[in-house]
């Protein structure tokens, strides 16, 4: 006998403030670490090099949260004014909504007396009907639009974090190896953040962790060697 008592539920993954987070310590970490790497290949000092960490880290920070607030609001408000014109049109004109919610469902697949029926069912229930409606036409759930201020939040905090890490060793250490301390611990946090997306999104820890290292490592090297050619002079 098979067992088909599968566990189905599912994680909330609309909302920005997941995507912002993800990216946003992403950014933070290749960000940062190739800024400093950049500045420590010209070898301008320690102090400097310190200075630049600190404040590409804030102005990243208040980059991303400002930039996630303005595109989560831009996006939010067009849906909102979206979903309120469907709110009319199913208010003002019933009959023509139904019919089109009716060849939505023939067009999906659905027989046409079915379609009927369901399209009938649902039109008799405003909410229900506009749940249904901008499901269909925009992709989206009307009660679940997402947060501006959650996704600003998110983003700003990710990205702090991410960029703090290459920051650590010049803060607390003034021996000379403060670059290999920063690559360190850089490889060591991409592995992290990439096993934990590829963990989240069920893709393969290690093929994640893997990418993550190359692609912060990349953008180290060519910095690096870009510092260490035009250098201070």
């Amino acid at each position: 006998m098979v067992d088909h008592t599968t566990d189905e539920r599912h994680r909330q993954i609309s909302d920005g403030w997941i995507r912002a987070g993800i990216f946003g310590v992403s950014d933070g970490l290749v960000t940062n670490t190739s800024f400093m790497l950049g500045f420590a290949g010209a070898s301008p000092g320690h102090n400097v090099v310190r200075l630049a960490g600190v404040a590409a880290l804030i102005a990243g920070g208040f980059s991303m949260g400002s930039g996630e607030y303005l595109s989560m609001r831009a996006q939010k408000e067009l849906l909102e004014y979206e979903i309120e014109v469907e709110r009319k049109s199913i208010a003002d004109d019933p009959v023509a909504e139904q019919k089109e919610l009716r060849e939505m469902f023939v067009q999906r697949g659905i027989e046409p007396e079915l379609a009927e029926r369901l399209s009938v069912d649902l039109m008799r229930d405003p909410d229900l009907a506009l749940q249904t409606h901008t499901r269909e036409e925009l992709g989206v759930d009307p009660s679940a639009t997402g947060s501006p201020w959650a996704a600003a939040l998110s983003s700003f905090v990710a990205f702090t974090v991410g960029a703090f890490v290459p920051l650590l060793p010049w803060l607390w250490s003034n021996s000379g190896n403060e670059v290999w301390w920063s690559v360190g611990f850089a490889a060591v946090a991409s592995a992290m953040v990439g096993g934990a997306i590829g963990l989240f999104t069920r893709r393969g820890t290690l093929k994640w962790a893997l990418r993550q290292v190359v692609v912060t490592g990349l953008a180290a090297v060519v910095t690096f060697g870009v510092g260490r050619l035009v250098g201070t002079h």
